[in-house]
């Protein structure tokens, strides 16, 4: 069952990088949405009844902190980062939760956990200090999503706007090098 789940999530993760570059708050809403309706039809088929009214606010307050700002912010991140970096930045959030529980807690801090912090030390330093560059083509795009003008997005408007903004957009065919990540604009292939 943990295998399971934790190939939903990796599925869910790529589907969800796909439309990354539209609204992040738009894409949460709808997972919580459809992912809510599915959890509730399931409580009510073995048997739950709706609790009290307080509870019910509590615990949709903390979903909307515990879940849906984080989520947000793992779909901005899906867009700039890429679904394997994004996935490795938010694995991180248990260590920080065990190391809470230590300092907080007084939970006894283990070899295993000692061992588990150094490594997850170590690939968090490797995916930080990584610089992947090389030159690269980005073939001609049209899409619609927030952003900047910077080297991937010079193009007119009738008048002044105000930055980030969004509209549809056309990116022309465009051959460079630089330091990227395998963000929206950055999905080519690579050869060894």
């Amino acid at each position: 069952m943990i295998a399971g789940a934790c190939l939903a999530w990796g599925i869910d993760n790529n589907l969800t990088r796909k439309v990354s570059a539209s609204d992040p708050a738009e894409i949460t809403m709808w997972k919580g949405l459809v992912a809510g309706s599915c959890n509730i039809a399931i409580a009510f088929a073995i048997g739950a009844q709706w609790p009290a009214l307080m509870p019910m606010l509590a615990s949709g307050a903390l979903g909307l902190f515990g879940i849906g700002l984080s989520l947000m912010l793992f779909i901005r991140a899906l867009r700039y980062l890429g679904t394997a970096r994004t996935g490795a930045y938010y694995s991180i959030a248990p260590f920080v939760g065990a190391v809470s529980a230590v300092v907080f807690l007084e939970e006894p801090l283990t070899m295993i956990l000692l061992a588990a912090i150094v490594l997850m030390a170590v690939g968090l330093y490797l995916h930080l200090s990584e610089r992947h560059v090389h030159e690269h083509t980005h073939e001609a795009l049209a899409h619609d999503h927030a952003h900047v003008h910077d080297e991937h997005h010079q193009h007119g408007h009738g008048g002044t706007v105000s930055e980030p903004h969004s509209h549809p957009h056309v990116h022309t065919p465009q051959r460079h090098a630089h330091v990227h990540y395998p963000d929206i604009h950055h999905q080519h292939g690579h050869r060894h």
